[in-house]
C-alpha cells in the first residue's frame, strides 16, 4: 500500500512552487506606500496589473505614481473587505495588525497575499527578480532574500556579459553588429557588446578593440583580422564591408568589433551604409570612447568646474596646413577650453605650432596618454611648446590620446 506524500507545514520554506503570474488588466492592492511599495510598485505596473494602494501616505517616488494616473491610491489605512475581487495582494503597513488581518482575509478569499513584515505568514514570496533579452531570471531562498539577490545577479551578470553560455536556438535573422569595444581594457566593453560577442559567429576585429575578450570566444568562431596598422598592412574599407555582408547574408551572427565607438573616428557609418544598400540589418552598439575615457583613466578630466566648460575631440590624423584637413584650427586655438587629439602622435609638433600661432599660449599644459588603460597605460606631460620634442624624447608611440589646456595640468591621481 502506498504512502501519500508527505506535505510540509504551512509557512515552512520547503517546497515553494514557482509561478509566473500574467496580472495584465487584473486587479493588484498594495497596502503601504513605504519603501517596499516602492520597490515592488515598478514590476507590477511593467506587468499591466490594475494596481490600488491603500496608505495613509507614501513616498515620493509612490505618489508621483500615483499623480502620474499610473495606480489608485486610496489614501487611508487598510480595512477588511479591500482584498475583494484582487488576484494578488502586497501587504507591507508599518502596522502588524493590520498586516495580519489583511493576511488573513487574503487567506479566506483564496488571494495570493505577500507579506513584507512575516514570510513564514504569506501564501506567496517575492522572488529576486532579473532581466536580460527578454529572460526572466527569478531566485527564491525562502528565508533568505540576500542569498536570493546574489544568486539573481550572477545569473544576470553572465547572461548579459556572455560569461553564462545560454544560445538562441531559435533562427536568426542575419545582421551585424557594429560594436565599439571600448579604450582597450577589455572590461570597458559595454554589457551588451560583450554579449553579443560571445553570440557571434563571426568575430571581424579592429587592432584596437578589446584584444584580450577574443581569447574568450569557443574554438567555432570564425576571427577576420580587420587591423588598420598606421602605414602598415591594411584590409581595405571595401573587403570589410564586403565580408561584413557576405557572412551576414550567410546567415551568421556577425559582430564587428572595433576600438573605442564605432561613430567616433571609427568609420562605423561608412559601414551602417554599405549594410544598408545591401539590405543586411544594422545594429549600433556605442562604446566607451578613448577621448573622454583615457584622460579620465590618467586622473584628467576633460572638464572642471571652474577650469574647463567645453571639450572638443579633434582627429589630428592629417596636419593642420594638409588640404585634406575640415578642422578650422584657427578657430580651435580661439576657444578657451579642453583639446582632446586622437590620431595626432605623429603630428603634434605642427598642430602644437599651429595653436601657437593662432593664438594659444606657448605654456598651455599638454597631457600624452599612451596605450591608456591598459597595463602598458603612461603618462608624459609637456607644453604645447615642448609636446613634440617630448613625444620624440619618450619615444611616445600610438595609441596615444593628447590633450590639451588647462585641465592637463590636474590629475586625481
Amino acid at each position: 500500500m502506498s504512502r501519500p506524500p508527505a506535505h510540509p507545514a504551512p509557512g515552512s520554506d520547503a517546497f515553494a512552487y514557482p509561478v509566473g503570474l500574467r496580472l495584465a488588466g487584473r486587479r493588484v492592492v498594495v497596502l503601504g506606500g513605504g519603501q517596499v511599495a516602492q520597490r515592488r510598485l515598478p514590476a507590477l505596473l511593467a506587468a499591466g496589473a490594475r494596481v490600488t494602494l491603500v496608505s495613509p501616505s507614501a513616498t515620493p517616488s509612490v505618489e508621483a505614481m500615483a499623480d502620474a494616473g499610473e495606480l489608485t491610491w486610496e489614501r487611508r489605512p487598510y480595512e477588511d473587505g479591500d482584498l475583494e475581487g484582487a488576484w494578488y495582494a502586497v501587504v507591507a503597513t508599518r502596522d502588524p495588525a493590520a498586516n495580519a488581518a489583511a493576511s488573513a482575509e487574503a487567506e479566506r478569499r483564496r488571494v495570493w497575499c505577500v507579506r513584507s513584515d512575516d514570510a513564514s505568514a504569506a501564501t506567496a514570496w517575492t522572488p529576486a527578480t532579473g532581466r536580460s533579452e527578454g529572460v526572466t531570471v527569478a531566485v527564491l531562498t525562502g528565508s533568505d532574500p540576500r542569498r536570493s539577490a546574489a544568486v539573481r545577479d550572477a545569473v544576470v551578470e553572465g547572461l548579459r556579459d556572455g560569461t553564462l553560455s545560454a544560445p538562441h536556438h531559435r533562427t536568426r535573422a542575419p545582421g551585424v553588429a557594429l560594436v565599439g569595444g571600448g579604450p582597450g581594457d577589455p572590461d570597458l566593453i559595454t554589457v551588451r557588446g560583450r554579449r553579443l560577442l560571445a553570440e557571434a559567429d563571426v568575430v571581424i576585429a579592429d587592432r584596437l578593440g578589446p584584444r584580450d575578450l577574443l581569447d574568450e570566444l569557443p574554438p567555432h568562431v570564425q576571427v577576420i583580422d580587420a587591423a588598420k596598422i598606421p602605414y602598415g598592412r591594411a584590409m581595405a574599407q571595401q573587403a570589410i564591408n564586403d565580408a561584413l555582408i557576405r557572412h551576414a547574408k550567410a546567415g551568421r551572427a556577425v559582430v564587428r568589433l572595433k576600438g573605442g565607438d564605432p561613430f567616433v573616428f571609427g568609420r562605423g557609418m561608412e559601414e551602417a551604409e554599405a549594410l544598408a544598400r545591401a539590405g543586411v540589418a544594422c545594429t549600433v552598439v556605442p562604446g566607451v570612447t578613448s577621448a573622454i575615457s583615457v584622460p579620465a583613466a590618467a586622473g584628467i578630466p576633460v572638464t572642471h568646474r571652474g577650469v574647463a566648460h567645453e571639450f572638443t575631440v579633434v582627429s589630428g590624423h592629417v596636419a593642420p596646413d594638409d588640404e585634406r584637413s575640415l578642422v578650422d584650427w584657427p578657430a580651435l586655438a580661439r576657444l578657451r577650453g579642453t583639446l582632446v587629439l586622437l590620431m595626432a602622435v605623429e603630428r603634434i609638433g605642427a598642430i602644437a605650432e599651429t595653436l601657437v600661432r593662432e593664438g594659444r599660449e606657448p605654456a598651455t599644459p599638454v597631457a600624452i596618454v599612451q596605450e591608456g588603460t591598459t597595463a602598458a597605460q603612461r603618462r608624459v606631460d609637456a607644453t604645447l611648446a615642448t609636446a613634440a620634442a617630448a613625444v620624440e624624447r619618450e619615444g611616445v608611440r600610438p595609441p596615444a590620446v593628447i590633450v590639451v589646456g588647462e585641465v592637463a595640468a590636474r590629475s586625481a591621481g
